[in-house]
């Protein structure tokens, strides 16, 4: 597999030839407990030459251009490295390491999994240490890079951004600074006021960076040093970076499942049940004696392990945050195990259903919502459809963390249920889950997923209230193609409901994008936090206004009512949701 720095940063190896070729007589051990799976293999592994062929071409076109300007970053350092999160090893061959500890990369030779050793202080001893091995690369950056810096997040949305940092481990003055949504190459501050979390858009020119034309900064740290010592406008000062309570996900379980992830089952424990259903049982387990694993057991006649290992091919190289990540499969014998991320609550449905809406607000739920869209949103922008979109189907992981699970699988499971519908021979569905285009013609598309979505929100209102209760599947058949839709759930907003029947639109091309689902979700959470929290207008900043609104126009250094001219932040219409009565026009740049 080419490298993470091959693959998006050809133009990098003229100047750090170290992250491109591995150490002359570098061993790697490929004994242990892992099997070659052929059909697991990608393609280019097996095309080797050729890639570099390619990578000399994409290169020699990539040297024309001027090399393009790295913020914050000291090319001559980069071979040093600084870890974003602890790590345990998992096994011989892996480093252990701390958060804050420096690296040294020594070879980059797999996008997941980089082999490097320890940069000790000058001095120190530390006996019976092991100072090289492999490492995740997620969970490093290069010393003096934003990257590294702890109040920098990267790529996350702006309701991640406001997740995080409502954590109750945050205090007033928590922030941090992501990637802006909307302008690519430039940055958002978000801070936790006590109450609530206020955006503010960070400008950039060739040469600075600022809140406000009339204090500039050379660097981002420069910027977090002065708004640190001063508010100047903000909601208040900036004290400690957002912590960051969970560590990543590794793509793999180790360096050796990479592309061999056909594992050995005597490496996995079972430790706990954690439910059951008609495709077998889901474990907490452990990988190695070190690492804690989700184990779906498969009752033996499930599926064909050819056409899983197929499909899992596919899964294992679909990565987001808000999807469950396949780790790897046990397939040689029954019962066919899968091993993933563990998510130690288990699924939506049972959590909704616990619940009943005693701990569960309508902000959680349209939290869960969206975090959800996201993940298929995602799924959409790969072309992948998943077939079986429903509450059973999200698991739940510690600080209100929701990720898609088994997308995929309903391709390849063979078992027969009440509930199902056989379409042809070869297809069962859900049928209170499936679009009517699924179930009449099995024309599968991600707007058969959008419609499922759609039944999923209707869980998440109802505490996981079975859809079209007491029907049988055929005469749900029947109402649906009569126009029939499931009724407003009680206590559902009238802008969900409405979201609702978007996505049970009778055209699949009328029905909105994952894309758009999660901008409007983001959008609701957000309306329904500050109403809750109904701060005060002259605390919020005019980037905090919905779409169309603002409180006063200050793009010019004016001040509306109650507002400091300090602030003079300009409107970014990707990212308001402040309610005023002041509408102007704005422009999307």
């Amino acid at each position: 597999m080419g490298n993470f720095f091959r693959k998006h940063c050809p133009w990098l190896e003229r100047y750090l030839p170290c992250l491109f070729f591995g150490r002359n007589g570098e061993q790697e051990d490929k004994g242990g407990q892992v099997f070659a799976n052929l059909a697991a293999v990608k393609p280019d592994l097996q095309a080797g030459q050729k890639d570099l062929a390619g990578q000399t071409d994409l290169e020699s076109k990539i040297k024309e251009k001027p090399l393009p300007p790295l913020p914050g970053q000291n090319l001559a350092n980069i071979c040093s490295f600084v870890a974003l999160f602890d790590y345990e090893a998992r096994t011989e061959d892996d480093l252990s390491f701390r958060a804050g500890e420096k690296l040294e990369v020594l070879s980059a030779s797999h996008e997941g999994w980089w082999y490097a050793k320890l940069l000790l202080p000058e001095g120190s001893v530390c006996p019976g240490r092991k100072i090289a091995g492999y490492i995740p690369a997620n969970y490093i950056a290069a010393d003096q890079s934003i990257e590294a810096e702890p109040w920098f997040f990267g790529p996350i949305r702006r309701a991640d951004a406001e997740r995080q940092l409502l954590y109750p481990e945050n205090q007033e003055g928590a922030f941090l600074i992501r990637d802006s949504e909307s302008l690519k190459g430039e940055y958002s501050l978000s801070v936790f006021d006590g109450t609530s979390v206020k955006h503010y858009r960070i400008r950039k020119t060739d040469e600075s960076f600022f809140l406000t034309e009339r204090k500039t900064f050379k660097t981002l740290n420069e910027l977090v040093d002065y708004y640190s010592k001063n508010r100047d406008g903000l909601c208040t000062s900036l004290r400690e970076p957002c912590l960051k309570i969970q560590s990543p996900a590794t793509f793999d379980l180790s360096y050796k499942t990479v592309d061999q992830w056909e594992i050995d089952r005597r490496s996995l424990k079972l430790v706990q049940k954690l439910g059951s259903g008609q495709f077998g049982e889901v474990w907490e387990g452990r990988w190695n004696n070190t690492t804690p694993v989700a184990i779906k057991t498969l009752k033996p006649g499930s599926m064909d392990p050819k056409d899983f290992l197929r499909e899992a091919q596919i899964m294992k190289n679909l990565r987001h945050p808000k999807l469950i990540q396949l780790y790897a499969v046990c397939t040689l014998e029954d019962p066919i195990y899968i091993i993933t991320e563990l998510m130690r609550h288990g699924s939506l449905l049972e959590y909704l259903k616990k619940d009943g809406g005693s701990k569960i607000s309508l902000t959680h739920q349209v939290d869960m919502a969206a975090q959800v869209a996201s993940g298929m949103a995602y799924l959409e922008s790969q072309n992948y459809i998943h077939r079986d979109l429903a509450a059973r189907n999200v698991l739940v992981g510690e600080h209100n963390v929701y990720k898609v699970a088994d997308f995929g699988l309903a391709r390849v499971f063979k078992v027969e249920n009440e509930e199902v519908y056989q379409a042809r021979a070869e297809t069962k569905l859900p049928v209170k889950w499936t679009a009517p285009e699924a179930i009449r013609y099995n024309r599968f598309s991600i707007k058969s997923d959008v419609w499922s979505f759609g039944v999923l929100l209707f869980e998440i209102i109802t505490y996981g209230q079975m859809p079209y209760q007491g029907m049988p599947g055929y005469q749900v058949i029947q109402l649906l193609d009569n126009g029939y839709r499931l009724p407003q759930p009680e206590g559902c907003p009238e802008p969900l409901y409405e979201m609702m029947l978007q996505c049970w639109s009778a055209e699949a091309d009328a029905r909105p994008t994952f894309e758009a689902l999660t901008e409007q979700l983001e959008s609701t959470m957000t309306s329904i936090s500050l109403h809750l929290a109904r701060p005060r207008p002259w605390d919020m900043d005019p980037q905090d206004a919905p779409k169309g609104h603002v409180l006063a126009n200050m793009a010019n250094g004016g001040c509306g009512v109650g507002l400091s001219p300090a602030v003079g932040v300009t409107l970014d219409a990707e990212e308001l949701w402040y309610t005023s009565s002041v509408p102007v026009t704005l422009k999307n740049s």
